[in-house]
């Protein structure tokens, strides 16, 4: 996608690592605006970006494969810096005249660099002589550099973990600056984004802002906007700035699924009616949707279900409203980048329950997407720009299904009122504990299974309860939270004390590796 947002851009193109986004989360981080494409990208869109530096990322690919991806012949032709990154060294050497072979010997995880001449990489992060720690993933390793390169590091398993062509201003490292398990890697990736290519690190959420009001402007004129109001960050972020932008051009809808956390759907309709005078559409939908999914166990028929009856819903109260001529979205940055599998993987199935798809093609609309240049935590600081409560836009994600994917089985009016009974005990108590922002998501769940209690002098047959926290910074990798035995042993008795229904809690510690699945 073309943008306006800054004339500093990198590009990143990935080969298809599932931590690529952790690059461009690392460039946005230092203040530069990078977008990330396909390795197939055509040498016409390369020069139509106008990349200032150009990154490679990782592949589960082998450079030794015949079929194996290759960058575009521009990448090493336009006069820009550029950094590869494991393969993207690989194929750098390869396609320059170097050499690739099988490696003797293996590197996954932690590994140890040793710095052997100095280089504008790791300037003022290293010394040379220095042992420094770095995270590894490869089985091939470059066996012969093109002319023109150095060597500025080794490992045992990488005689070339970091070389440099300082003339053309390429350089190469064989392990994974982006992840936190490679201290100061992010430096590194300053270096390359600051001493290297001289960018300015000027792009700022209120220049976004800015130029997001003056783009939805001229894209909208004098039309209608309608907007699907989820009450989640996303949406709410992104309809305050079309109202900012165009005023009461915007109507938006919110339909109530009855599926949201307790006092949910009254917040969003005070916040948007009330504070922001937004011109709102309230739906309350509860019922026709519980009926939908009476007798649905199926997870996946239970997504499918909802998003079916969320676009009738919206499209016959969208026709409705009459004239309008654009669909607002709160498509987020890793939602287009997973949205096209780049190198054939299952990422749009994965996805489903995240898009209500079906919409702009139903509806003949034209798209007003915002807010698809930005990451998660780039939309809550523009929330702060637009001025939105502190409390809404630091809320933990909730998926468009919401409780209903949240109670694995069947769905029952029963079933959703211990839940967000539960849901509200757990949530309380964290803010009590001031961990709320030290989490990224944390919810209940109730489970499918009743169990046989002893409650007082009485025996019970009630649900189980899990409890879920996870800490993350962008949704693609996360850790459970280490809550306290007292904390625990705090919440379980709540829930259990206050909660009919319920009498056994437990907490998940599930950690997610590096993806692309929300959490949910």
């Amino acid at each position: 996608m073309a943008t306006e947002t800054t004339s500093d851009r990198v590009l990143i193109l990935d080969f298809g690592s599932q931590v690529t986004q952790l690059i461009a989360r690392r460039v946005r981080e230092a203040g530069v605006y990078c977008e990330i494409h396909p390795y197939s990208m055509s040498e016409a869109a390369i020069q139509a970006y106008g990349p200032k530096a150009i990154i490679l990322s990782g592949s589960p690919a082998s450079v030794t494969e015949e079929a194996s991806p290759r960058a575009p012949g521009i990448v090493f032709t336009a006069g820009v810096p550029v950094l590869g990154i494991c393969y993207g060294q690989q194929t750098m050497c390869e396609q320059l005249g170097g050499k690739v072979e099988p490696g003797e010997t293996r590197e996954f995880g932690r590994a140890f660099v040793d710095v052997k001449e100095p280089c504008a990489l790791f300037e003022g992060v290293w010394q040379v002589g220095a042992r420094e720690q770095v995270w590894m993933s490869h089985g091939d390793r470059v066996a012969k550099l093109p002319e023109g390169f150095r060597i500025v590091a080794t490992s045992e398993g990488a005689p070339y973990a970091i070389i440099a062509d300082d003339s053309r201003r390429f350089y190469a490292v064989q392990f994974h600056p982006e992840v936190v398990h490679t201290p100061h890697g992010d430096a590194l990736i300053r270096n390359f984004l600051f001493s290297v290519s001289s960018l300015s690190g000027s792009w700022t959420m209120a220049a976004f802002k800015a130029q997001a009001i003056e783009k939805i402007r001229a894209q909208v004129g004098t039309g209608k906007v309608i907007c699907g109001l989820s009450g989640g960050v996303d949406s709410s972020v992104a309809a305050v700035l079309i109202h900012e932008a165009i005023g009461d051009q915007l109507t938006c809808i919110f339909v109530d699924t009855g599926l949201m956390r307790a006092g949910e759907a009254d917040e969003v309709v005070t916040l948007f009616r009330d504070h922001y005078n937004i011109p709102l559409v309230h739906v309350d939908a509860a019922d026709l949707f519980l009926g939908k999914l009476a007798g649905v166990s199926d997870p996946e028929v239970k997504r499918k279900t909802i998003g079916a009856t969320f676009i009738e819903i919206f499209d016959a109260e969208a026709k409705k409203i009459g004239g309008a001529g654009f669909l607002a979205q709160g498509t987020l940055y890793p939602d287009v980048i997973e949205s096209v599998s780049f190198t054939g993987g299952p990422s749009v199935t994965i996805k489903s329950h995240h898009n209500v798809g079906g919409l702009p093609e139903r509806m003949n609309l034209k798209l007003v997407e915002p807010l698809r240049e930005l990451f998660k935590d780039e939309v809550r600081r523009l929330g702060v720009e637009l001025g939105l409560p502190p409390a809404f836009i630091g809320r933990h994600p909730f998926p468009g299904p919401g409780l209903a994917i949240r109670i694995p089985g069947e769905i029952t009016p029963e079933k959703l009122d211990i839940l967000r009974k539960a849901d509200t005990v757990y949530l309380e108590e964290i803010r009590n504990a001031g961990l709320y922002d030290a989490i990224w998501q944390a919810f209940a769940v109730l489970l499918p299974v009743r169990t046989v209690g002893v409650m007082g002098d009485g025996r019970s047959y009630d649900y189980a309860c899990a409890l879920r926290a996870v800490t993350s910074v962008d949704g693609m990798t996360a850790d459970y939270y280490p809550f306290s035995h007292e904390f625990l042993g705090r919440v379980a008795t709540r829930i259990i004390n206050e909660v009919r229904g319920i009498n056994r809690v437990t907490y998940d510690i599930t950690s997610k590796p590096p993806g692309t699945i929300e959490w949910e």
